[in-house]
């Protein structure tokens, strides 16, 4: 079940204003986009094992409805956080597979079903992740466009609504950021 844009926002207003029903269709509507952008931004991270999408985006509406109301304003701000959220979990699982591989232990962490990310991918995950916190510290937008492009697959356009620029100052940002990060990896600098 694929929604329009309208229908999401639609649906998140009523949501924001305590119709719970309209949670479920939101989830509904968006599950396999966010599904499809889980196992695109999982290819870019793993080799030879898998981090499994489903598993990724369950673990990432848990946090998205566990916590704090958000006022969503409409679809594209949804996926901005849900890229933020599917972010933080990919750290906080590659951060807890580097500690359990320092005690040598070899324990699968647990997120909704198996879950298995290349050891050899763990530390450029954590490397990317502390790269995009640096560049959040210079220039927080940037950090939040690669956010929104590369862990939530929002499009130039979305990503600029949602920040409040055109999208012309997305497609600088983006060109800025990750040249940034690349020089950032390849340097290993702090």
């Amino acid at each position: 079940m694929i929604g329009t844009a309208e229908q999401i926002t639609e649906l998140l207003g009523k949501w924001r204003n305590g119709d719970r029903g309209a949670l479920d269709r939101v989830a509904l509507l968006v599950h396999s986009d966010l599904v499809h952008i889980a196992r695109a931004r999982l290819g870019r991270v793993r080799r030879h094992h898998t981090l499994q999408p489903t598993a990724l985006v369950n673990e990432a509406f848990v946090r998205l409805l566990g916590g704090h109301q958000v006022a969503w304003h409409d679809r594209a701000h949804f996926f901005a956080v849900a890229a933020q959220v599917m972010r933080h979990v990919l750290v906080d699982y590659a951060r807890e597979r580097h500690r359990a591989k320092r005690r040598g232990s070899a324990a699968h962490i647990q997120i909704g079903e198996a879950v298995v990310l290349a050891p050899d991918r763990l530390e450029e995950l954590l490397a990317i992740d502390e790269a995009l916190d640096n560049l959040a510290a210079i220039d927080p937008r940037k950090s939040q466009v690669v956010e929104m492009r590369f862990f939530g697959g929002l499009e130039v356009e979305e990503t600029a609504e949602v920040l409040g620029v055109t999208p012309n100052t997305v497609i600088r940002d983006w060109q800025f950021a990750r040249a940034w990060l690349r020089a950032r990896l390849v340097s290993g600098a702090k």
